[in-house]
Order: structure tokens, then C-alpha cells, then sequence
């Protein structure tokens, strides 16, 4: 076996985990985790076919690939609507993303659906989801650090922050340098080799991550959960009794760093 088919395999199951997890956790309905759901399911059938896990021909592999990267940037936008800070916020970002799918839909139908549109469409998306995952990150890792919450959305964006940045790195070595090409126009299958390999490595540690930052998330969700339970079996009990401010204010604040 060799280093390529082994970090393929590895991958995979890596790939395997978020989805069993966000299942596990019955996350799969929650906000916008759906959105990641249906992400990680792209990216995994896309490693199946690749590795020849799915036994399908090259033509079908190709369009998959194809129309992962399409989906890629549309599902990450809507799923960082979880970060959101704000309903304003999330609006621009629905925007952003129904924009996005547009800009899309024109470049297709002026390019063609094929690796040209594709890497037309690549460059725009992994920039725009750079940018959020790293504003949102900033964020993130200051609320976990000065007020000690909210660390399971830190640990998620830095997933997707790794993850983007290093298939930035891929994009620009490989679509827009093109630097598997030899001068005499061939193809170096040893750099191809390789660029999956990097893909493989970054796709493996990103998912693990992710993993971890679900499972801390998931207890945040699951107090929040808690607490808004006690907050409505309060408001039944005094119902006709005016409530002082500070209950109100100490129930807030668990979650004070998303809005409702």
C-alpha cells in the first residue's frame, strides 16, 4: 500500500466520524448543522469514488467532482449562519450565499459545467469563506478565552478555518499555478500524487477537529436546552409574580454570545 491509498482510507473514516457524530448527537436537525451534514456526505462519496470504494466510471467521478465544488461554498456560507451574530447579520449572509449560488448559475451557463468554470467559481468561494471563518474565529477564540464559553464553536471554526486554508493553498498551486504541468505540457502524476496526499492530510486533521468541537458543543447546546426548560417551568410558577431583573440577566448570559 502505499502513503496515498493508506491517507486515503484514513480520511475517509475521518470524514465518517462528523456525520456519524452530528447523527449521534441529533444535531442533524439543529440550526444550520443540516447544511454541514450534507457537506461532509458530498465530500465522503467524493473520497469513495476517487479511491475506488464506489466502483464507477471516470466520467461519473468527474461530474461528482464537479458538482461537489459547486455545492462546496453554498453549504459552508449557510452553515456558518450558526456563528452569526445578529438577525441583520444573517440576512446579509443568506444574501451572500443565494448570491453566490447565482454568480454560479451565470458562470456555468457562460462557461459550460466544466474544470474552467470550476475553477472560476473555486477561487471567489474559498476566498469569502476564508474571510468569515477567520473573522469568525477571532471572535470565537475571545469569548473562549476571556469569558471561558462558546468553546465548541471556537473549536469548530478552527476546523474550517485549517481545513479552507490549506485547500486555498491546493487551489493556487494546482488550478491556478498548475504547477503538475511539466514545461513540455505533460503531467506530472508523482505532484498529483502528492496534492492528493496534502488533501488527504488536511481533510484528516480538519474532521478530527471537527469532531472534537461537536461533541464540546453539543454539551453547550444541551445546557442551553436545560436552561431554557427551567426559564419556562419559572415563567408558569410566576406567572402573576413580576420577575426581578437580575434572574432574567443570569439566565441570558449562558448563552449571551448568539442571539435568538
Amino acid at each position: 500500500m502505499t502513503w496515498n491509498s493508506i491517507m486515503g482510507f484514513v480520511s475517509s473514516f475521518a470524514l465518517f466520524v462528523p456525520i456519524l457524530l452530528i447523527l449521534i448527537l441529533r444535531l442533524g436537525l439543529y440550526r444550520s448543522f443540516p447544511f454541514l451534514l450534507v457537506y461532509y456526505c458530498s465530500v465522503l462519496v467524493y473520497n469513495f469514488l476517487t479511491e475506488g470504494y464506489i466502483k464507477a466510471s471516470d466520467d461519473i467521478i468527474q461530474v461528482w467532482g464537479l458538482t461537489n465544488n459547486l455545492l462546496d461554498t453554498p453549504l459552508i456560507l449557510f452553515f456558518l449562519i450558526y456563528f452569526s451574530t445578529s438577525k441583520s447579520f444573517t440576512q446579509k449572509m443568506k444574501l451572500l450565499a443565494f448570491t453566490f449560488i447565482l454568480f454560479e448559475a451565470i458562470v456555468l451557463t457562460t462557461i459550460g459545467f466544466n474544470i474552467d468554470a470550476i475553477t472560476i467559481i473555486m477561487g471567489p468561494g474559498l476566498l469569502i469563506v476564508c474571510g468569515l471563518c477567520l473573522y469568525f474565529f477571532i471572535r470565537q477564540a475571545k469569548l473562549a478565552v476571556e469569558n471561558r464559553k462558546a468553546t465548541g464553536k471556537a473549536v469548530i471554526i478552527t476546523s474550517l478555518l485549517f481545513g479552507y486554508g490549506c485547500y486555498g493553498i491546493i487551489y493556487l498551486m494546482y488550478y491556478i499555478f498548475k504547477a503538475h504541468f511539466r514545461a513540455d505540457g505533460t503531467v506530472n502524476q508523482q505532484y498529483v500524487a502528492d496534492t492528493f496526499l496534502v488533501f488527504f492530510i488536511a481533510t484528516t486533521l480538519s474532521s478530527i477537529i471537527m469532531c472534537i468541537g461537536l461533541v464540546i458543543e453539543r454539551k453547550r447546546i444541551q445546557k442551553l436546552q436545560e436552561l431554557k426548560v427551567t426559564r419556562k417551568e419559572l415563567s408558569a410558577i410566576y406567572t402573576d409574580t413580576k420577575r426581578a431583573a437580575p434572574l432574567r440577566t443570569a439566565m441570558l448570559d449562558f448563552d449571551r454570545d448568539q442571539w435568538n
